[in-house]
């Protein structure tokens, strides 16, 4: 049955198309936004206007035309990921006006989706921005790394790099939640590392910019660790291979240090010592883990409830700003999740 809002439907949007491949460092010159004419939905499907979307390090891969696990972004078409809207129209059985729903057309201020790829929130769970991260797939990654790759057990020694960003910071407190002894984190900051300890109660943070991180690790964990959740690569990748325990675990999540470099990686120079140390390292895509959403959403509900998880996020207003948003993501100027809010008059 078809549904519509009371008010007029908007015929024109605006979305952030790709029309250059960065050599290194993406600019404003490899994006445009763009003005496009909206479709009517058709059966199975409904119009959204966007109130959130998501800018995550992933994304930077996708800007490079290059295999992976997800498609590049083709260039003079909207890119996308994850955003949260309210539907105005509806030709799609279980989607009524007015709903809140999650899906995967970001990076525009209106949306045509298909129902089948939608997902319909409670406004008055949580704030709606959560659910692109601590309650999404941010912290999804982090409880499936650590559940299921990493196993973490009671008396563990965590060391987790990238730990002020979105999913750094929950892996941190859900490997504790989990029984880890200790759990040391990375970040770019002594803003970042205070706040590591003192909100989001890791037991040491080490600022990689003041000094070796490799040497830092060493004094901070001189009996070893034996899990390294992995966002950065490089030199965190190198120490935390240097300090990993005989059948330690390493989560590999992200390698932030390398996604917008030009010449071949400079470290680790040590993989060997997987060999020697019988390590297992294995790499995390979420997309292999939606069959723990379920579980991970009550039991991060149940946390966030009772105190035990805590997030933060950075909010960049106004779609015009999106690219601005994912150049600062890119640059570390985010603690905790990204996310771009989007007003009426830019969408």
């Amino acid at each position: 049955m078809s549904q519509l809002t009371t008010h007029a439907l908007p015929t024109i949007g605006k979305e952030w198309h790709l029309v250059g491949r960065p050599r290194g460092w993406p600019t404003p010159a490899n994006f445009a936004l763009r003005e496009t004419a909206l479709a009517r939905p058709g059966p199975g499907q409904a119009l959204v206007r966007n109130l959130y979307f998501s800018v995550d390090p992933y994304m930077r891969r996708r800007m490079d035309d290059v295999d992976s696990y997800v498609p590049p972004f083709a260039l003079d078409q909207p890119m996308d990921g994850g955003a949260i809207g309210i539907v105005l129209a509806s030709e799609a059985d279980g989607l009524t006006v007015g709903d809140h729903v999650r899906h995967g057309l970001g990076w525009r201020g209106y949306a045509v989706v298909d129902a089948a790829t939608v997902t319909v929130l409670d406004p008055t769970a949580a704030p709606l921005s959560a659910h692109l991260g601590v309650l999404g797939n941010t912290g999804l990654t982090a409880y499936a790394g650590l559940l299921r790759l990493a196993a973490v057990k009671p008396g563990d020694v965590v060391f987790v790099s990238g730990a002020a960003g979105a999913v750094g910071s929950t892996a941190g407190q859900i490997a504790r939640l989990m029984g880890a002894a200790r759990v040391i984190g990375s970040a770019g900051s002594d803003e970042k590392t205070r706040l590591l300890v003192d909100e989001f109660g890791f037991d040491a943070a080490l600022n990689y910019r003041t000094g070796p991180i490799g040497e830092q690790l060493r004094r901070t964990a001189p009996d070893g660790i034996d899990v390294y959740f992995d966002n950065v690569g490089g030199d965190h990748l190198e120490a935390a291979l240097d300090r990993l325990n005989s059948h330690g675990r390493g989560v590999l999540c992200g390698m932030s240090a390398q996604y917008n470099d030009t010449a071949p990686a400079t470290a680790p120079h040590n993989l060997v010592l997987a060999i020697n140390k019988r390590l297992r390292l294995e790499g995390l895509l979420v997309t292999d883990h939606h069959d723990l959403r379920e579980q991970f959403v009550r039991a991060a509900a149940a946390w966030i409830r009772g105190g035990e998880l805590r997030y933060r996020e950075t909010v960049v207003a106004g779609l015009e700003h999106g690219v601005d948003a994912f150049l600062g993501m890119l640059r570390g100027e985010n603690t905790g999740k990204m996310v771009v809010s989007l007003d009426v008059g830019a969408r």
